[in-house]
């Protein structure tokens, strides 16, 4: 895995990409992308941030 340098900056953005283990497509699944959604409500309550934009895609998606 690469080493990225993060740095954290109040109120900065950042994109970042999840993809599916061995890339299944299971982000197709009506489950799947409910699940998915409640995790992400979820953290948000621990630690409050936006999703300004999200791609969905099969098997896996892109945030900023």
């Amino acid at each position: 895995m690469s080493e990225y340098l993060r740095r954290y900056v109040p109120g900065g953005q950042y994109f970042f990409t999840l993809i599916t283990e061995r890339r299944q497509p299971i982000l197709t699944d009506k489950l799947a992308r409910d699940c998915l959604r409640n995790a992400i409500k979820e953290v948000q309550i621990k630690r409050p941030f936006k999703i300004e934009a999200i791609v969905l895609l099969p098997d896996h998606f892109h945030t900023i």
